[in-house]
């Protein structure tokens, strides 16, 4: 595989949702006057992608590849490596482990399909996957983390957040649906949450995925389009490109108050099945599980597989 070189309110209305499906705030001069016209431009209702904006999707936001992986090379590791997710499994109900773990990232960067080629043969009865929906009034009532509490693994058990706590990091402060006093009590306090996690017995993995720009725009688009992946799109999906900046920058706040006592790995996902690779690495490697093939899972793509500070540091570079 050949590398290049690293280069508000809470409600609206579906179709507010899609006229602030724009790229948002025009990129800086340098990336050309036609591309800022495309973003500008963009919509999920514009019956053709801007060609402009599908052929940079690949390698945006500094995407370290050019080549997409073989398909049948990326099955054959797959299968290999959702044979060790069972050893992994066996290993955790025999010895009576507790994992949790985190997905959480950009709008369409992929955390559905990561999670379900993570589960997809996986004993169910000791696999959990947790997504919550919009709080009840009751729960909003409750201190933050409660709800989340209650769906935390037993002994034995494997539990996967499609989303989480973390909501009050990004989505909700970005979208309004937070203030920033609560967001900031938020940070201070999840260290701490998590430190009682960990100090349980918890085994806790934290995951964001991020992709580029115009590759979000591509896959939002895409969606829109097809009428058996429109349920796929929220409001708030569709309200992201207007406000990716905020996104970013809350991103980065979120990593930098909360990489302890749990480490965030951030995984570039334009790619999806060479990100998809890299988070069942990441996961296995980090576990001592009875069986363990070293060799076959090897190491997490650096190039694509991050340690939390390392990608912010690479976002101030």
């Amino acid at each position: 595989m050949t590398k290049k070189p690293a280069k508000s309110s809470a409600k609206s209305t579906a179709k507010s949702a899609r006229s602030a499906a724009k790229a948002g705030p025009a990129p800086k001069a340098g990336r050309g006057d036609a591309l800022a016209a495309a973003l500008a431009a963009f919509s999920v209702d514009s019956p053709e992608l801007s060609p402009l904006i599908a052929e940079r999707a690949y390698g945006s936001g500094g995407y370290p590849y050019v080549d997409r992986p073989k398909r049948k090379t990326y099955e054959k590791e797959l299968r290999a490596l959702q044979i060790e997710l069972l050893k992994l499994q066996e290993w955790v109900k025999a010895t009576r482990e507790r994992v949790a773990i985190v997905f959480e990232g950009r709008d369409a960067a992929g955390k559905g399909g990561t999670i379900h080629r993570f589960t997809q043969h996986l004993n169910p009865r000791s696999v959990r996957v947790v997504a919550l929906a919009k709080p009840t009034d009751a729960e909003a009532g409750q201190w933050y983390f409660q709800r989340y509490v209650a769906h935390m693994p037993s002994k034995g058990e494997i539990v996967i957040f499609d989303r989480s706590w973390y909501n009050r990091a990004v989505v909700e402060p970005v979208m309004g649906f937070c203030t920033p006093g609560e967001t900031a009590h938020f940070l201070e306090q999840v260290p701490t949450f998590e430190k009682m996690l960990v100090d349980d017995g918890i085994r806790l993995f934290k995951v964001w995925l991020d992709i580029g720009r115009e590759m979000q725009l591509k896959r939002l688009h895409d969606r829109h389009q097809d009428l058996l992946k429109r349920w796929k799109l929220s409001p708030v999906d569709l309200a992201a490109p207007a406000r990716w900046d905020a996104i970013s920058a809350a991103r980065d706040a979120m990593i930098a108050a909360t990489h302890a006592p749990a480490p965030w790995t951030v995984v570039l996902s334009n790619d999806k099945m060479r990100a998809r690779l890299g988070v069942i690495r990441q996961i296995l490697a980090q576990i001592p599980y009875e069986g363990r093939d070293d060799r076959l899972i090897g190491i997490p793509d650096p190039a694509i597989v991050l340690d939390g500070r390392a990608f912010l540091g690479r976002q101030r570079a």
